[in-house]
């Protein structure tokens, strides 16, 4: 395996998107040969997944994987013997650690668990260099946005969850540690803060670029109208949800500025990159994306999947091949007009709601990650959907794992989630355990974690 530093991952960046198809095809299928060869050598449980396949293969020979299997054999997993996952969960237990390496090689980042249990993904440094290459070198889809951004003084703030080993926190805070005098240039705001302590810590920073949740972002838009926040970003970038046209529209009128989204996982960094057509294509030099549907099998260009399989072609030591991810997406194959020659995405609109409290004769919104990151560091809740009724009445269900007591888990969600609705000036909720599971929706098969539904 060889190692990758920053500047040869942004010159890799450059160079393969200028590549011709046919060259493109070569590049990904030798860097997939090298991959599955060392995954092979080094990872036991990939070498026995992989006992029937030869040197000569073609990508849907490859069993597909998904995460509760792999991190049911985390050890087995991962290519490296210097660090075991009961060693990376005692490291998470120290919030400080968040932006650490631990064993001084690797980040340790967790997904949001949406689907259950949360997945934790290790980083080692030529893996982080790609990603950063791709981010550095993809992330705007226009150069005058870029232009306006480094001539603003580059000043970059997101609202996003903190308080966990999220990619996003996490990457902020590992660039912080290593370069503490970047402070005045970005950071993160706590998705789970008050919306006025939001506000006065962006007026304060005044970004250049403004980050967050789409639903985060919506509630500032009346705070910019109104004038109680007072920024000029020159660009907004989006992410961890879908970005709806009406919201983006929204924003762009509220801020005065465009308005880019990614469509990005822990798993796989940044899959695709939006282009002025807002078009999401894929960096299929560094990530091979399947549309599939429940049976693993391939699904046709302009018909909308079930679910996706991701390659990771750069990260060695904890290897996601034909990983499967539960987005629902069309492929595209057609010609951009922006001239990237790259396949390109249309993504599922799916999102949770914005909740709205009454108290004492005011009304407060309340973002839906906010909530959900709130619930979530529930351990032993494997899937929950809380109900806004109206009148401040919730409904909390969930799906407990094996071992725990509802009713236990149900108090002690009702607790974070009391106290964390009180720092947002609610104190009159009802939050009411609720028998039924939670479910998708009858028709559409859509699963929302927050659901707004007023009497």
């Amino acid at each position: 395996m060889k190692k990758i530093s920053l500047m040869k991952a942004i010159w890799f960046c450059y160079r393969d998107r200028k590549m011709s198809d046919s060259e493109k095809n070569r590049i990904r299928a030798e860097r997939l040969s090298s991959l599955v060869a060392y995954t092979k050598q080094n990872s036991p449980y990939y070498r026995a997944h992989y006992q029937n396949i030869g040197e000569n293969f073609n990508l849907s020979d490859l069993p597909p994987t998904n995460k509760v299997d792999l991190m049911a054999h985390f050890d087995d997993w991962i290519t490296t013997k210097d660090i075991t996952l009961k060693e990376v969960e005692t490291f998470m237990t120290d919030l400080d650690n968040i932006g650490r390496k631990i064993k001084g090689k690797y980040l340790v980042f967790t997904t949001s668990g949406s689907t259950g249990n949360p997945l934790v993904a290790l980083c080692d440094r030529s893996t982080n260099n790609v990603m950063a290459g791709i981010n550095i070198m993809r992330s705007f889809a226009r150069r005058a946005d870029f232009m306006a951004f480094l001539k603003g003084g580059g000043k970059t703030m997101g609202v996003f969850a903190t308080g966990g080993f999220y990619l996003g926190n996490s990457s902020v805070r590992a660039r912080l540690l290593s370069m503490p005098w970047k402070k005045r240039q970005f950071g993160v705001i706590s998705a789970l803060y008050p919306l006025p302590r939001i506000v006065a810590e962006l007026n304060a920073f005044k970004p250049t670029m403004l980050g967050g949740y789409p639903t985060i972002l919506e509630l500032l838009i009346d705070e910019q109208k109104k004038g109680h926040l007072k920024i000029a970003p020159v660009i907004i970038m989006t992410g961890g949800e879908y970005l709806s046209d009406q919201l983006r529209e929204d924003l762009e009128d509220a801020f005065g500025c465009p308005v880019q989204t990614t469509y990005s996982c822990t798993e796989g960094g940044t899959i695709a990159c939006e282009c002025p057509e807002k078009h999401f294509h894929i960096n299929d030099d560094w990530i091979i994306v399947e549309p599939v549907d429940h049976q693993n099998q391939p699904v046709p260009d302009g018909v909308q999947s079930d679910k996706i399989l991701i390659t990771n072609l750069y990260n060695y030591t904890q290897p996601f091949i034909r990983y499967e991810i539960t987005d629902r997406v069309v492929m595209h194959h057609e010609p951009c007009p922006c001239n990237n020659p790259s396949p390109w995405l249309t993504l599922e609109g799916r999102t949770d709601d914005i909740l709205t409290f009454y108290e004492n004769g005011k009304t407060i919104r309340i973002s839906p990650l906010a909530i959900y990151a709130t619930l979530k560091e529930i351990h032993g809740i494997l899937r929950f959907q809380l109900i806004a009724h109206g009148q401040n009445q919730l409904e909390l269900r969930i799906i407990p794992g094996t071992g725990y007591d509802p009713q236990r888990l149900f108090e002690a969600a009702q607790k974070n989630l009391a106290d964390f609705l009180a720092n947002h000036g609610v104190t009159n909720a009802q939050i009411a355990f609720s028998e039924l599971m939670p479910m998708q929706h009858p028709q559409s098969g859509k699963f929302k974690h927050i659901i707004n539904k007023p009497e």
